[in-house]
């Protein structure tokens, strides 16, 4: 298309807030968003659906947009033959979920762009991902031709056997072989759950065994609270290991800070270049918590270069985190991150020799056209060593590197932003930046953290209910359990972090609506949509955990540790209860149960309830939180608290820490390092 070509006119997408849906706003496909407008015209006309679903960073979405949706011939076919739908899978999870369980249902590999055919009531009977034109084109022909004939009843009752099947109950299907009632969690039990795990670890380069190879943060973060309660030197070389790969891989971003989403090798050398503000959120948790055990500068090193990452390019002016940076720019993927040795030379001049060693660069190149991913291999204390330098020295230089790096790359043309505000997707980064605030005790941390639960409270919530996504200055769709859940986790923690109890008792208000809107007594788990949502084919319940845990597990800590905060013996009764539905499967499948099983670790070492009442508080708090404490709930005030853990033990003159652990306390003390021994943690090392 010359620079003169007329935009091409605009379809209903153009009406959307999404940054997914307006890049196919001007496509000759007459699309429309999923809702009651293009449902009752594919009834009117008894016409199929398609219902394309993808997400704004996704690479093969913008390629198969570019081969057919912008095509005019191919955009014929879909409009004269289907109604077409176009879905952002991170605005809607719940249609995602439905649609991706359908074609996998069909033994076919699920993926996005998801391309799923539908009839006009929207039941599935045939679906794929990506698909070149000529597939494209020849499938649509096919189909057409089958649903106008004489196979519409066999497609018909084909998609009413996919959508009976999406009714079923997964809990069910994946506990039908074990009919015997559970026992409590046990040592043993856990002992082969962790042996379960680790056979699927790579002892090499970290991470699971195969590529690609994904972050994986709860696998991580269950590895860290099983070697707290086994000191198993085995995890945590795991973990180690892991931790120190992803940091020096091309899946981080060596330059600027932050991780990609996946990487396409064992090595985590080459990234799937776009960056998710959920892998983020997760992994400032993840590197926050090992610093906490291992005092690893390298952690400490990427979580702050992150955070200024999110802080520079993810944040609002309103305190709000945008959801992702896309993998092209200029059509080619990851262009925006990667260097020839000549660019570096005229950046860094003299020292670009020692700087291409540090980050393994050559003249001929890791990536493609003579590009480097930027990466690194040795410690800074053994590259000092090999290269004759002091480490101060090293840091420094790097420091000077990043800076220059930084600037020349600010002048590329960006990666894509998706700046939809998605209220999951900001808690886990919320959660992040208090793990963060507690292991390195920055103000900095501390204020980005408030900036964006303040921002959540007021623009994301209407009483009790929650929206899923904001941009715009407009809040628009209803929370799922996802959102719920990560904000009720991340309130918690926030209370914990500060002993503002208002964010204790916002929790408290969401898990209520959550229970009398979300909960199935039936199976004692949580539905994915509020009762009050848009019916569709089927409401699912979320088990399994993925990338992002899965909101069912998230919801189970919830009650765990609120119950505990609000001696809830209910809560803590469902928290056991719906453990107890997955427990052996989390036993036999760990490595898709990851946060269910760090539920188990807490049932099976239930930790303390620590108690800090004062003028000091805050400033005990802060030294106790450099520790870490997975099990044990903190709870403060410097006056009077209406908190059952409070109660009684009004402030006085004189700091006081209150232990307690299975309705015992031990002697009230008034320093860090006697609450320590209670706990039975040493103090930390310097």
């Amino acid at each position: 298309m010359s620079a003169f070509s007329p935009t091409p006119p605009a379809n209903r997408l153009a009406r959307e807030t999404s940054p997914y849906l307006l890049q196919h706003a001007h496509n000759p496909v007459d699309w429309y968003p999923w809702g009651p407008e293009a449902l009752a015209r594919a009834q009117a006309e008894q016409k199929p659906i398609i219902v394309s679903i993808g997400y704004a960073a996704c690479h093969w979405c913008h390629v198969m947009e570019r081969e057919s949706f912008e095509n005019e011939q191919v955009a014929r076919v879909m409009n004269e033959y289907f109604v077409c739908i176009k879905v952002d899978r991170e605005e809607r999870p719940d249609i995602d979920q439905i649609y991706l369980d359908a074609v996998q249902a069909m033994g076919i590999r699920g993926g996005w762009p998801l391309n799923v055919m539908l009839t006009p009531k929207a039941k599935p009977f045939y679906g794929g991902t990506y698909f070149a034109p000529g597939n494209w084109v020849k499938l649509l022909e096919n189909i057409a031709q089958a649903y106008a004939g004489e196979h519409r009843a066999e497609l018909e009752n084909s998609a009413e056997r996919f959508t009976q099947a999406l009714q079923g109950s997964a809990l069910a299907k994946h506990s039908a072989a074990d009919s015997a009632p559970a026992a409590d969690v046990s040592d043993d039990e856990f002992r082969l759950l962790a042996y379960n795990l680790m056979q699927r670890f790579d002892r090499e380069r970290g991470g699971t065994s195969h590529a690609p190879k994904f972050p994986m943060p709860g696998i991580w973060r269950f590895l860290l609270r099983a070697y707290h309660v086994s000191d198993s030197p085995a995890l945590l070389n795991q973990l180690t290991l892991t931790l120190r790969e992803m940091a020096w891989g091309g899946l981080y971003d060596q330059v600027g800070g932050g991780w990609a989403r996946y990487s396409v090798d064992a090595e985590w050398l080459v990234p799937h270049f776009e960056k998710m503000l959920y892998d983020n959120g997760q992994l400032l948790s993840l590197y926050s918590e090992a610093y906490q055990v291992t005092r690893d500068p390298l952690y400490r090193e990427v979580v702050l270069q992150t955070v200024a990452w999110v802080r520079r390019e993810l944040t609002n002016p309103e305190g709000g985190f945008y959801s992702s940076l896309d993998a092209d720019s200029e059509g080619v993927e990851g262009k925006f991150y990667v260097w020839t040795r000549e660019e570096l030379q005229q950046v860094l001049g003299d020292e670009e020799p020692l700087a291409a060693a540090y980050y393994h660069c050559t003249g001929v190149g890791n990536w493609e056209h003579g590009t480097n991913i930027l990466h690194r291999r040795l410690s800074d204390v053994d590259f000092a060593s090999a290269h004759d330098l002091d480490p101060p020295v090293l840091a420094q230089l790097v420091h000077g590197w990043q800076k220059k790096l930084l600037a020349a790359r600010a002048h590329r043309v960006r990666p894509a932003l998706d700046d939809k505000v998605l209220t999951g997707w900001n808690a886990l980064m919320l959660s992040g930046l208090v793990a963060a605030y507690r292991a390195f005790g920055e103000a900095e941390l501390l204020e980005l953290a408030l900036r964006n639960a303040k921002f959540l409270k007021q623009n994301l919530r209407d009483g009790p209910r929650l929206y899923r996504t904001w941009k715009n200055g407009r809040a628009t769709i209803s929370g799922f359990l996802e959102d719920y859940a990560l904000v009720i986790e991340a309130y918690i923690s926030l209370y914990e972090a500060t002993f503002t109890e208002s964010w204790l008792r916002e929790a408290e208000k969401l898990m209520e609506y959550v229970i009398s809107n979300f909960f199935d007594p039936a199976e004692q788990q949580f539905f994915y949509t509020d009762a009050s949502a848009e019916p569709l084919i089927a409401r699912k319940k979320e088990l399994f955990d993925n990338v992002i845990p899965a909101s069912n597990s998230v919801m189970a800590h919830n009650l765990l540790r609120l119950g505990r905060h609000l001696e809830n013996e209910q809560y803590q009764a469902l928290a056991t209860a719906m453990l107890s539905q997955v427990r052996s499967l989390v036993v036999k499948e760990p490595q898709h149960l990851a946060n269910w099983a760090s539920l188990y670790v807490a049932l099976l070492r239930p930790g303390a309830e620590v108690a800090i009442s004062g003028p000091q508080a805050e400033q005990l708090r802060r030294e106790l939180s450099q520790h870490f404490l997975p099990n044990d709930i903190l709870a403060g005030a410097l006056q009077t608290s209406s908190l059952p853990l409070l109660e009684g033990r009004a402030a006085t003159t004189e700091t006081t820490i209150y232990v307690c652990r299975n309705r015992a306390c031990q002697l009230p003390v008034h320093s860090v390092p006697e609450a320590l021994a209670q706990l039975a943690l040493a103090p930390a090392p310097g």
